[in-house]
């Protein structure tokens, strides 16, 4: 009978609830548009903003004929290509994920309503429900709305909700059952919240929240907070631009100055009648003079930029975004992976991550307290009557098709064991066609269930509570399944044996039989045959990743709705918790702490159980506050907030919509060890772009003291402004290519995670930048200066500078192009051999090979524009010769200044 008076209502009565309370469609999230995403891209990169307004200057120099259209056309292609290329890839793996609305528009649910004088069952989508209508739910049915259970009795799973892989109950209120939505309560018996799914039973719901106002729908309106807070790497790349923009304003202003300067005092270009530089009658050269320094003023601000930079960040993540979707890792943020390489702490989900997210038996244990880990395992006769305990007394439907078992109905309980039982068992029960009789389901009252096996067996089978079938216990099946007297030993020795399977977190379930018919005396006089011990298993990968974590250097949190014991007993297996020092809390801990005291305790936290969405996002919270990079990994609807929150959110593939529109990245297979492969991943990307950075400072750096010492030494620009662009343009785009594709390296998961607040370019990397970029400047100027040099080439070219001919400065201009080329080798590893892993970045051998072929090409082509001529074999093997003098000098720079920085 209805606790409740069952009021359908009419069309026109739920489009009058649906003005009143709103419909039950969610607010789809905001979508942005490609041009806009674009556009934020353009505004929010340091570096694009840079090179913008220097190709604005180009462009005006350009045009006015004092400046060089190449470079211009250079530095535009250089931010279209960088802001685009990123842009598009977060925007195409953006649309994988707008899926939500679609999908809960296309469900349907049956409905009473009011139609025609009387109350008829309706076929209604989920968005059409309102609040009063009353909605029948049976196995398999996803929640639609919250409400109130008023008839019949139903088992729902609530993971997506609150973690908890357990099954809950629900069952009908009374009339007077209040109904407030602002109180969450996952367990209470009554209260059904939409995203939960029917596993079990037949009932109806009155409908009391829908649509935005639901929890489902207050979390998934939590996701459209504006999240300003950068990504490290930005952060990072922030200051670098900052640096380095100051470097090179500071070097043009300087360099415009030494070269006016060269220009009045050292090598002054008078025009004819003008006595002196500083005369009225040399305006006109002054005047070009001060352009030419003004021109090369702008070009050393743009040599010193890496416009490379944004455009290698946006080639390597995308390099690396194939690479990780083969190995079943979805990058929806472009910069995602790379924060995942920067994590300190992640919060780490229970249920499908660090556990299968299924119940599993572990274990078989005779009454002798014998163990078995495999059905097969069990001795023959055992396993016979084992399979007629587990078989003969269930409410599964057990099918094999095509050598798979397919088990429908029954509760998870019992879906574990028919996979215990597998395939072979539910052939070997099908083919012995035993003939049942009575049979008593289970309830929370008996706590067992029973079925009756008729034929030569003529006895009941009896699974349930080892409690209360134990106790009732007074003999036992031995291995032969000859029965044996139950003695107190025995009984106690179990006892102990279902103590450890609790501390596991185990749930024990007894099984025994009775000569009885199912009735009163049922239970007289049983016959223990054995327990097992049922958990949602730890994922064997997950161990092996989290130790590979915490060696990373990263602290893993697991936060679960499971209660303490549970989740501890998980950790410790999961060697989460291994000393004293690691604390277990429960969401009522932790809600009794203030935000210091939870700051105080964090490093060593290790579990929070019985958690709520609140707990999530504000442990993510209180992290980034200790400027902490903060990984959140779940799959539920209540993980959705932290995971939109954290720096870097993890959705697994088997989740919710709504946490993979949180999430930056999909880990499609649900295995944590790919979790670690992002990590992984995300390093590869953060110490390629280091390397980068080390290969074009070097160039900037020398690049930069040639041009400021040439004029003081009467060289004037020993590199030409067009030299100069083109170094520039060829190293910026081919070294993109080149370092962009350097493999991911085991040994960087030793690495200490990098600070939030941390330079991206550490004291290794400036040793390497100080100590090569001088050995360039310097061997540059000697090149230059020594006589030796001179002799190695001909003299019957148009002289640029006195005694220095046009093959002598085309040597010159090689010998730095191909040094700067070699010094690739150096920049690629930190350690002594240059050629380690090489072979897995064929790309690298081609890009230099390319560069040394396009550099041979312009000595041909280049002209007047470049400054070059043809050179010799001879010629040409001397620059070589002299080119290959950084590797030596870059190998004795790392025996001098080894690498530190590993994991501390």
């Amino acid at each position: 009978m209805l606790k409740h008076e069952l009021k359908a209502l009419t069309e026109q009565e739920a489009e009058e609830s649906r003005k009143k309370y709103g419909s039950n469609m969610l607010t789809p999230p905001e979508q942005t548009s490609f041009w806009a995403a674009l556009w934020d891209n353009f505004r929010g990169d340091a570096l694009i903003r840079i090179l913008t307004v220097a190709l604005i200057i180009t462009l005006i120099f350009a045009f006015l004929g004092l400046g060089d259209w190449l470079e211009a056309v250079g530095i535009a292609i250089a931010v279209v290509l960088a802001t685009t290329v990123s842009t598009y890839s977060e925007y195409s793996n953006n649309q994988l994920f707008q899926k939500l609305q679609d999908e809960y528009s296309r469900i349907v649910c049956k409905v009473f309503r009011k139609r025609e004088g009387s109350v008829q069952v309706c076929d209604i989508q989920t968005d059409n429900i309102v609040t009063g209508d009353y909605v029948l739910l049976q196995a398999g049915d996803k929640i639609p709305a919250d409400g109130v259970i008023v008839d019949g009795f139903i088992k729902v799973n609530q993971a997506s909700l609150n973690g908890e892989s357990e099954e809950a109950s629900k069952r009908p209120a009374d009339e007077d059952f209040v109904f407030n939505p602002e109180e969450i309560d996952f367990l209470n018996e009554h209260k059904l919240y939409r995203g939960s799914v029917v596993t079990s039973g037949e009932a109806i719901m009155l409908v009391k929240c829908v649509g935005d106002q639901s929890q489902f729908g207050r979390l998934a309106q939590e996701l459209k907070e504006e999240d300003d807070r950068e990504s490290p790497l930005k952060l990072k790349l922030g200051k670098v631009a900052d640096a380095i923009s100051k470097f090179g304003y500071i070097g043009g202003t300087l360099i415009a100055v030494a070269f006016m300067i060269n220009c009045i005092f050292f090598n002054p270009t008078l025009l004819p009648g003008a006595e002196t530089y500083l005369s009225a009658a040399n305006l006109m050269q002054i005047f070009r003079d001060l352009v030419s320094s003004i021109t090369l003023a702008i070009v050393i601000i743009v040599v010193a930029v890496p416009e490379g930079l944004p455009m290698m960040i946006a080639l390597v993540s995308g390099l690396n975004m194939k690479k990780l979707l083969k190995d079943n890792i979805l990058i929806r943020k472009i910069d995602g992976a790379e924060t995942a390489g920067s994590l300190n702490i992640l919060f780490s989900d229970k249920t499908g991550t660090i556990t299968k997210g299924a119940l599993q038996v572990v274990n078989y244990f005779s009454a002798e307290d014998k163990e078995y880990n495999s059905f097969n395992a069990i001795p023959e006769k055992m396993q016979k009557m084992l399979l007629v305990n587990i078989c003969g007394n269930t409410n599964a439907v057990c099918l094999v098709n095509n050598g798979k078992l397919q088990v429908t109905g029954g509760n998870i309980t019992e879906r574990a064991l028919h996979e215990f039982v597998g395939v072979q068992g539910t052939l070997d029960y099908e083919a012995a066609k035993l003939e049942t009789g009575e049979s008593l389901m289970f309830n929370s009252a008996n706590k067992y269930s029973a079925n009756e096996i008729k034929g030569p067996f003529n006895r009941a089978v009896i699974k349930g509570a080892p409690e209360k079938l134990l106790k009732n216990c007074k003999y036992y099946y031995d291995e032969n399944m000859e029965v044996q007297p139950l003695t107190d030993a025995i009984r106690t020795r179990l006892d102990e044996r279902m103590a450890v399977l609790a501390n596991k977190a185990m749930r024990v379930l007894a099984f025994a039989t009775s000569a009885n018919p199912i009735g009163e005396y049922l239970l007289e006089d049983l016959t223990f045959v054995g327990i097992v011990g049922i958990r949602d298993e730890l994922r064997p990968e997950a161990v092996e990743a989290i130790r590979t974590a915490k060696k990373a250097g990263i602290q893993v949190v697991m936060v679960t709705g499971d209660k303490k014991e549970t989740a501890a007993a998980i950790a410790r297996d999961a060697k989460l918790i291994e000393t004293g020092d690691d604390i277990a809390l429960t969401s009522d801990d932790l809600n009794a702490m203030s935000d210091d005291e939870l700051k105080k305790i964090l490093p060593r936290l290790r579990v929070v159980a019985r958690a709520l969405p609140t707990d999530k996002s504000r442990l993510v919270r209180v992290s980034q506050e200790l400027n902490l990079v903060v990984g959140m990994t779940g799959d539920g609807v209540n993980d959705a907030p932290a995971l939109k929150k954290a720096d870097v959110g993890f959705a697994m593939g088997s989740g919710t919509e709504v946490s993979k529109e949180a999430a930056d990245i999909t880990i499609l297979d649900d295995n944590f060890n790919s979790l670690v492969k992002t990590v992984l991943y995300g390093r590869t990307i953060y110490n390629n772009i280091r390397k980068f950075i080390v290969f074009q400072l070097t160039i900037n750096v020398s690049a930069v003291l040639i041009a400021f010492i040439g004029p003081f030494i009467g060289l004037g620009t020993p590199l030409s402004v067009t030299q100069m662009l083109w170094v520039n343009i060829v190293m910026d785009t081919l070294a993109a290519l080149a370092l962009g594709g350097e493999p991911p390296l085991a040994r960087y998961m030793d690495e200490r995670p990098k600070r939030r607040d941390e330079s991206i370019i550490s004291k290794n990397m400036w040793s390497s930048v100080l100590t090569v970029g001088a050995y360039l400047t310097a061997a540059s100027l000697l090149f230059l200066l020594h006589p030796f040099f001179r002799s190695l080439f001909r003299l019957d070219g148009p002289e640029i500078y006195p005694g220095m001919d046009m093959y002598f400065m085309t040597g010159f201009f090689c010998f730095y192009v191909l040094s700067a080329m070699f010094n690739g080798f150096n920049a690629r590893t930190d350690k002594v051999n240059i050629f380690e892993h090489i072979g897995e970045n064929r790309n690298f051998i081609y890009v230099m090979l390319l560069i040394a072929v396009v550099q041979v090409l312009m000595t041909f082509i280049g002209g007047p524009i470049l400054r070059t001529a043809p050179l010799t074999i001879s010629e040409w093997g001397w620059v070589v010769l002299f080119s290959l003098v950084i590797l030596p000098i870059g190998t004795l720079r790392k025996l001098i200044f080894p690498m530190r920085e590993k994991h501390q």
